[in-house]
């Protein structure tokens, strides 16, 4: 199978990659022009992009059988990012899948998408522009899954201690994960054909029952999941 990963040199996304080249999938990285690739995945495939360029995002994704989309807007005085990258970008990278006939695409979004009072929403209405992208890969009609985390952060010590809770969307409003995890959890959505068409919501600690994504999503139509 061959993937590809976008925003592939940022903190999620390169880790998603790493995690895949793991797995032995064939790995094609779609960045901006001026960011660096960890040496990891130096032996990669690697596009660099202008920005969301139709005919040079169409050309990275040919042949491509699932894309993660690991894009999203940094911290900036520029409040129209989130705009451009969370939703507009998302969208443009859909319609280039939808054009060259990708398969599968596999999102990384946030908790609380859509929810209007929250502080991230001081940065550019962020979940409100994350949820118009979300929507745009919902009505694509490509085989999607969205993996909503918790807030970030970089830990790579005893992630063998850490078990991820998965929920369906909007049953969890806090709480943490490593980037690390997410990466892992996203390699393990593209191997669990019932992930597809699921908002999964996902935090981490050392207190939650160890359980594999396939038995969450079995329990997402339970009540009180």
């Amino acid at each position: 199978m061959k993937i590809a990963v976008s925003g592939a040199s940022g903190k999620t996304g390169f880790r998603i990659a790493e995690e895949a080249l793991k797995s032995n999938y064939t790995v094609s990285l779609i960045t901006r022009k001026n960011s660096t690739i960890p040496s990891t995945l130096e032996s990669c495939q690697i596009n660099r992009l202008s920005g969301f360029n139709k005919e040079e995002l169409d050309q990275a994704l040919n042949a491509i059988d699932t894309l993660f989309i690991a894009t999203g807007a940094r911290p900036s005085i520029d409040l129209t990012g989130p705009a451009k990258i969370d939703a507009c970008g998302v969208a443009q990278q859909v319609e280039s899948c939808q054009r060259v006939g990708v398969k599968r695409i596999i999102l990384v979004s946030s908790l609380c998408v859509g929810k209007l009072f929250h502080p991230l929403n001081l940065f550019g209405l962020i979940l409100l522009w994350k949820k118009v992208g979300e929507q745009k890969l919902i009505n694509s009609g490509i085989d999607w899954t969205i993996i909503r985390p918790g807030g970030l952060n970089e830990t790579e010590d005893n992630l063998n201690k850490q078990s991820i809770k998965y929920t369906s969307s909007k049953r969890q409003e806090e709480g943490s994960i490593p980037r690390r995890l997410v990466a892992k959890s996203c390699i393990e959505a593209l191997k669990t054909t019932s992930s597809i068409g699921n908002i999964i919501e996902i935090t981490s600690n050392e207190e939650n029952k160890r359980i594999s994504m396939k038995e969450a999503i079995k329990g997402f139509n339970i009540v009180g999941n």
